[in-house]
């Protein structure tokens, strides 16, 4: 299996960097990822000023971009030779419900489907135990490989941060919500002008039985299909009712 490997942390994350070394154990993998941390960027493409891949000493590469271009630039043209899945991860921090709007993890996932290839986003519910989500990945991804979902799908799997076998096993499930973030944190630079920051995400909202909130924080891996269909379709009609006055 030929895997391309990105993140949204950058190249030099521990997430990446463990994830790599477990899938190289049965997988050729190339890692194409951010040369900084680009967290939060979602899909966003860069349109305004040149890329410029840097190979590394162990033939990976790092570019001056966002996740999705990294993968973008590596499917549409910069890397030769057959790849069979796209992989992004892992995620420092847990990418639950509506961070998916605006995770660069899962963006990337998204950009290799839009690209035509299977794809999974990998992040786990903290920063210490990359090895049970890097098992974890290796685990799961022979089993989805070749059984991936619709054409525009990928699976978003986020792992608890516990030791390997202290994790209780596996739910598939819905994305919950979070209620709104906090408000910006305004402080002031050493010259007295003010500068902001955005501020922590919201509670979770919707975090009841069957979401991927609730299968987390009880100890399991969350597992969950998505899609970029943003549309709600159960309002499909009733806005057309709306538009024609009934």
């Amino acid at each position: 299996m030929n895997i391309l490997l990105s993140n949204d942390d950058g190249y030099h994350a521990e997430g990446i960097q463990t994830l790599a070394a477990h899938l190289r154990k049965f997988a050729n993998v190339i890692i194409v990822a951010p040369d900084r941390n680009r967290s939060a960027a979602s899909s966003s493409l860069t349109l305004v000023e040149p890329l410029r891949p840097r190979r590394l000493d162990n033939g990976d590469y790092c570019i001056n971009g966002t996740p999705a271009d990294c993968v973008h630039l590596a499917l549409n043209g910069f890397l030769t030779g057959k790849i069979d899945l796209v992989v992004s991860g892992i995620n420092a921090g847990a990418n639950l419900g509506d961070d998916t709007l605006y995770s660069g993890t899962v963006a990337a996932a998204f950009e290799g489907r839009h690209l035509g290839l299977p794809s999974i986003a990998i992040s786990l519910d903290g920063r210490q135990h990359y090895e049970s989500a890097a098992k974890i990945a290796c685990d799961l991804i022979p089993k989805l490989h070749g059984e991936m979902l619709g054409s525009h799908e990928i699976i978003n799997i986020n792992v608890p941060d516990l030791p390997l076998d202290e994790i209780r096993g596996i739910k598939v499930c819905r994305l919950g919500a979070r209620e709104s973030a906090a408000e910006v944190i305004k402080q002031q630079d050493p010259r007295g002008e003010n500068i902001y920051w955005i501020g922590p995400a919201g509670l979770p909202e919707d975090n009841g039985v069957g979401t991927d909130f609730y299968a987390v924080k009880q100890g399991y891996v969350a597992i969950t299909p998505i899609t970029p269909d943003l549309t709600a379709h159960h309002s499909l009609q009733a806005l057309q009712n709306w538009l024609e006055g009934e």
